[in-house]
């Protein structure tokens, strides 16, 4: 039986544009990344589920306001927080979803537990909400996950759409998710995606984290993945199960068809990036944007982040 073990995380594509970026808030963003690590770290090295870690790599994401998850979660253009999150387990790929969900402070229990609770995979709205009470999954107040720079971020985009101005923001200012991936000491593999979606998007609207096959995948005969960027054209061509069926019908290593899809999805004006992980434990991290906030951690428990296109810092 194989002891190594890996983790990977994404806390989004699409990056506060360099020149905007201080060194304070760049530290900021780094220990956020390093703290999801240690804590799905922690479980790998200590016996635990691929599930288990991902779990806890996103939960400690989904509690800081830098990332647009959980706490952070951006405004939809009614003014109202609506958060998507899905798991999947590789070894059978069992699978939990939830969308347009408030309340919880931690959306990846309440899909967790529609996958291990449940006969369904996804679950929405106020039904996702009276099940995970049900669950005795922890709320949150609304004033827990009211954020200054969010509320700010819809009335600018509010007052842009307003004038009929051209979009000029950034990628960091149209999306955001959080997401883990994971191999364990069993060779099992899971994969955690959460978000908040696009500011300012429509009431109702879900995009790819929730979707099995979009966003989030896992399968312990090829890869995990969970992916992050302009939801549609995640959706539109099942990026992350795209991934895994060109590893099981051409033979493509991990790195190689996690590329193809990402640069694929670039040229189909699908901006974003994913986080991957395969049965060996190798991990690929592409994205086609200005940057992506990633880290992984390995056997040795060295945290390694990056935000923009330099290498991984310990």
């Amino acid at each position: 039986m194989t002891q190594r073990h890996a983790l990977a995380i994404h806390g989004g594509a699409g990056t506060i544009r360099r020149d905007n970026m201080d060194a304070a808030t760049e530290e900021a963003f780094h220990e956020g990344l390093r703290a999801s690590l240690r804590a799905g770290h922690a479980v790998l090295e200590q016996g635990g589920s691929a599930l288990d870690a991902v779990t806890a790599a996103v939960m400690a994401l989904e509690d800081n306001p830098l990332f647009n998850a959980g706490r952070g979660a951006v405004f939809t253009a009614g003014g109202t927080q609506e958060m998507d999150a899905a798991v999947m387990r590789g070894e059978d790929r069992g699978a939990g979803a939830v969308a347009g969900l408030f309340g919880p402070r931690n959306p990846v229990l309440a899909a967790r537990a529609v996958m291990e609770r449940t006969e369904h995979v996804l679950l929405i709205g106020e039904a996702a909400r009276a099940f995970a009470a049900s669950q005795g999954i922890p709320f949150a107040s609304t004033e827990y996950f009211h954020t200054d720079s969010r509320w700010a971020a819809l009335q600018a985009e509010l007052a842009r759409r307003s004038a009929a101005a051209p979009d000029m923001r950034d990628d960091a200012a149209k999306h955001g998710t959080v997401g883990a991936v994971a191999r364990d000491r069993h060779g099992n593999l899971a994969a955690a995606t959460s978000t908040g979606g696009m500011t300012g998007k429509m009431p109702g609207r879900v995009g790819d984290s929730p979707v099995i096959g979009a966003g989030t995948w896992a399968d312990n005969a090829t890869c995990a993945v969970s992916a992050t960027g302009h939801g549609e054209y995640f959706i539109r061509w099942a990026a992350a199960h795209d991934i895994a069926a060109r590893m099981r019908y051409l033979g493509e290593t991990l790195d190689a068809a996690a590329t193809h899809v990402v640069d694929e999805l670039g040229k189909r004006g699908g901006s974003g990036g994913l986080i991957a992980i395969d049965r060996e434990g190798r991990i690929s991290l592409p994205f086609n944007c200005a940057g992506m906030y990633r880290g992984l951690i390995g056997t040795d428990g060295v945290p390694h982040t990056g935000i923009y296109r330099t290498p991984l810092r310990p």
